[in-house]
């Protein structure tokens, strides 16, 4: 029987606009060994996006219901909506040796690094808070209030990155792919990940 293993975690936030996602689905796309996990939210989808796929999209009172249930891994208010993540989905996909990515934002990757220290922190930034605002702009899906109140958020955010373990700079996309691909397999390589995924050679060769 194959010996299950321990994914990683990674936890990658951003303010609105600055590619997160884009950079998200290109990773999953070439990256087998990567699996998002879906958060929870209040908010209604937006474009084509799909029960189950983008988000679990869940009414006020069943968020309500998640969080006395104590079954939410991290949760948040963001632009006025709530998000969090299941703690049981992110464990199973963790044990079974999956990778894991949580998109959320920076609140939620502080409350996920203080129970799962092991988690490994990205923070995406745009290359100006002019550009950011571009970005936003030519999505076409927010109104000019809810485009302000998006600005607004981004300079707290922006603000702790510092906190971070890695910071990406979306200024080209494929530079700030690179860049998330040598994070993720990078952390794969690291001594404590190896031994795990590899007991039997480490064990073979009297590695401690």
């Amino acid at each position: 029987m194959t010996q299950q293993t321990s994914g990683s975690l990674f936890i990658i936030s951003a303010p609105s606009g600055a590619g997160k996602s884009s950079l998200v689905k290109a990773l999953l796309a070439a990256d087998q060994q990567v699996a998002l996990s879906i958060s929870h939210t209040t908010r209604e989808p937006r474009g084509q996006e799909q029960h189950g796929r983008e988000y679990f999209f869940t009414s006020d009172a069943e968020f309500d219901a998640l969080i006395q249930q104590n079954a939410l891994l991290e949760w948040a208010a963001v632009h006025g909506q709530r998000y969090g993540t299941s703690k049981q989905a992110v464990a199973q996909q963790l044990a079974s040796g999956q990778d894991v990515i949580l998109e959320i934002d920076y609140q939620g990757a502080f409350q996920v690094q203080q129970q799962l220290p092991q988690a490994q922190l990205i923070f995406i930034l745009p290359p100006s808070m002019n550009e950011l605002r571009a970005r936003i702009e030519r999505r076409g899906e927010d109104a000019p209030e809810k485009i302000a109140l998006r600005m607004h958020n981004a300079q707290a955010e922006v603000a702790e990155a510092g906190k971070f373990d890695f910071v990406i700079i979306n200024d080209r996309f494929e530079a700030a792919l690179a860049d998330l691909h040598s994070i993720v397999a990078a952390q794969r390589l690291r001594a404590a990940i190896q031994r795990q995924r590899h007991a039997a050679l480490f064990a073979a060769m009297h590695i401690q």
